[in-house]
């Protein structure tokens, strides 16, 4: 499907290159974007409080909720601290899986923040500060936008999140994130402060991604193990089952000398949101 213009809404295309710097100046600005993201569509910001904790009341999350961050792949190994992996995880290991994940598509890595991060990006915890980035990988024509969108604000990261209203307003435990852009207008475009920047051509972002579902990113985290194969090789922890499957993940990891450990909120993959006929 491409890209429709909606008649209230202006949509931007991620292939144009005037519309992409519009969105990036947008973003520069204060506004959020909501933009094609690998197979399905998230909204990012400028990484500070005030402007992720706008994005979050307009999804309906508490306040004070530590946002995702995003950038363009060959930034991605900058969010972390190579130097606080568990003990018996090399970090070469780790690049060289984060690198196979990027690229194959959309996928979500935590691990211990660097001091680059912004403080609104960071979450603590007993394992000390981490850092969720969610990545497009390197399929996506997205790095334009988010390219631009960075040289503007003079930082490493975005602020980024599902384009879906919380589990508090719609009463369901998860509110899958829109992979069509007529979904999306319908839903946020008359939201005060967003723009969204479509996939050109929807079926064909879907195509360049065939082992991803359009739902939330898989997220995979090395700040912390649970314990070893019977092999022998560390096991990272799968904490959300998302577009890509675990057992390809798990597959991946073993190329990399890697077990998996599925977390128990993990062991269901997440569907995708289903839309009327029409």
């Amino acid at each position: 499907m491409s890209v429709q213009q909606d008649a209230a809404v202006k949509t931007l295309v991620l292939d144009d290159p005037e519309d992409v710097r519009e969105a990036a100046g947008a973003v520069a600005g204060g506004e959020a974007v909501a933009y094609g993201f690998g197979n399905v569509y998230a909204l990012s910001c400028r990484p500070e409080r005030e402007a992720v904790e706008r994005v979050s009341r307009m999804k309906g999350r508490p306040a004070g909720r530590t946002a995702s961050a995003t950038t363009v792949p060959e930034r991605v190994p900058a969010a972390f601290d190579w130097t606080r992996l568990p003990d018996g995880v090399p970090w070469q290991q780790v690049r060289s899986l984060m690198d196979e994940l990027l690229g194959l598509g959309p996928v979500g890595l935590r691990g211990p923040a660097s001091g680059r991060v912004p403080e609104a990006l960071v979450a603590a915890g007993g394992d000390g500060p981490t850092v969720q980035v969610v990545a497009t990988g390197t399929r996506c024509p997205s790095h334009a936008f988010l390219a631009a969108a960075l040289a503007l604000t003079g930082g490493d990261f975005l602020a980024v999140t599902s384009v879906n209203r919380s589990r508090h307003l719609t009463g369901r435990d998860h509110e899958p994130p829109h992979w069509r852009a007529d979904g999306l207008v319908d839903e946020f475009g008359a939201e005060e402060g967003v723009r969204v920047l479509a996939h050109a051509d929807e079926e064909a972002a879907r195509r360049r991604h065939p082992f991803h579902r359009p739902t939330s990113v898989s997220i995979v985290a090395f700040h912390r193990t649970a314990g070893h194969t019977r092999s022998g090789l560390p096991a990272l922890v799968l904490e959300r089952q998302g577009s890509l499957s675990a057992d390809h993940i798990r597959a991946i990891a073993a190329n990399h000398g890697f077990g998996l450990f599925v977390a128990p909120r993990a062991v269901a993959p997440l569907a995708p949101r289903a839309y009327g006929i029409g």
